[in-house]
């Protein structure tokens, strides 16, 4: 499973390299053997130019001048000097140096040797077409020249990537031994190594960007550094996102639209290409549509890519839906929207008067309606009459109990009431 989504993806890259058009025009590669930098005569230095180009169509530069036999891929290099290689309709490479051989010197070596040096007795070695250090004189110098670089560091000749292992390795001129050896990060000691040549980081992050050198000791009193090596660390784009100005995805004909492509993390240079419906429509950072239309509408995708060594890296965005909507059908829109509200509000305001109306009535005939008459086994009101009450005689010490009338009253089909709770009210 986890290789077949490898193959989909490799699927993916390719299919959005042809969408984009960059299969046929890729920058051709300049590999070096072996893959160190900066590269030494020493090691045989061997160059291939690779691409995409027609095969055969190789031209190479040394030292910006045409060099060699055209239509040659592969190369080896017997004199120091840059090197670049061409074809048609691709640009040159990046150029690689190689050097560390005897090169001329602007006049601060002395034309002959000094007498004591090691070197006198041997002739004159600063003539052309004689050796010089071990190794011949370029042709064409009759000057004196400068002695090579006696310690050299080493690093890979290869995109340094975030997270890679990368090797440090330092070297004597032409592999002499060299002893207690010490690596440097912009000026600051990392250790010294009693037997080893090489300093490991691992794993490679931004901070190890910088110059490095190394210091060692060669026979038993030689103490030599090595020029300074820069290391720069790389990031591969990644989160490619496009932000729309103005932020709404829906606008009307005649607005001003840009969008912009931006990544989260990625080295420099980076590229920008615009998709509209998976189709390339332009290239930058910012896609200015200007004044859109309904022409306009779909969706866009940018690709980010940057180039590190060998491999190119790429980052395509999320889609972003963008619709241009006609005023008429905005219009449109906007009153059935409208009228849709409009009827919603009467018909909620039908309903809240029906129900009031309900509620009054209601109350209304309960006001009005007779009370109903009462069922059996309820109570009946009775009607009390108090008669005059006596005269009392002025001897009369004890009151006289008043005369209560009860007036009973039938029920609803003329039959006596049973006996309840009859109230009375005594006058």
């Amino acid at each position: 499973m986890a290789g077949d989504s490898g193959m989909a993806g490799k699927v993916t890259l390719l299919l959005w390299a042809q969408t984009l058009g960059l299969a046929g025009a890729q920058t051709p590669q300049l590999l070096v053997e072996p893959p160190w930098r900066p590269a030494v005569l020493w090691d045989e230095v061997t160059l291939t130019c690779q691409g995409s180009a027609t095969a055969g169509a190789t031209t190479w530069y040394k030292d910006r001048w045409h060099w060699g036999p055209r239509g040659h891929n592969r190369v080896t290099v017997t004199e120091s000097g840059t090197y670049e290689c061409g074809r048609p309709g691709s640009g040159h490479r990046l150029p690689v140096r190689v050097s560390n051989e005897p090169v001329p010197c602007s006049g601060d070596i002395p034309e002959h040797p000094s007498e004591g040096d090691p070197r006198a007795g041997t002739g004159d070695p600063w003539s052309a077409g004689v050796t010089q250090w071990g190794v011949p004189v370029p042709s064409g110098v009759t000057g004196p020249l400068c002695p090579p670089d006696r310690l050299v560091l080493q690093v890979p000749a290869r995109a340094l990537l975030e997270g890679d292992t990368v090797t440090l390795r330092c070297r004597g001129w032409r592999d002499n031994k060299v002893t207690e050896v010490s690596f440097y990060h912009e000026g600051q000691e990392l250790g010294r190594l009693p037997d080893g040549t090489e300093l490991s980081l691992s794993p490679l992050e931004l901070h190890h960007s910088g110059r490095y050198r190394c210091k060692g000791r060669l026979g038993w009193w030689e103490w030599k550094e090595s020029a300074p090596v820069t290391v720069t660390v790389q990031v591969p784009v990644a989160n490619a996102t496009i932000t729309p100005a103005p932020p709404a995805h829906q606008v009307c004909p005649g607005d001003p639209v840009t969008l912009r492509c931006s990544v989260q993390v990625g080295s420099a240079p980076v590229t920008f290409t615009w998709l509209h419906n998976g189709q390339e429509v332009a290239r930058g950072p910012l896609l200015e549509l200007g004044n859109v239309s309904v022409a306009h509408s779909g969706t866009y995708q940018c690709v980010a890519t940057n180039q590190l060594g060998q491999d190119e890296h790429r980052a395509l965005s999320p889609e972003l839906a963008l619709t241009v909507t006609p005023w008429g059908h905005r219009d449109a829109v906007a009153a059935g929207v409208g009228g849709a509200l409009l009827l919603l509000v009467l018909l909620v305001g039908v309903i809240v008067a029906w129900h009031r109306w309900h509620r009054v009535a209601a109350r209304k005939h309960q006001e009005r309606a007779p009370p109903d008459p009462p069922e059996e086994g309820e109570v009946l009101y009775t009607q009390v009459v108090s008669s005059k009450q006596a005269q009392l005689s002025p001897r009369a010490t004890t009151p006289q109990d008043p005369h209560v009338t009860y007036a009973e009253l039938r029920g609803p089909h003329g039959r006596p009431q049973e006996p309840g709770d009859i109230y009375g009210n005594v006058l």
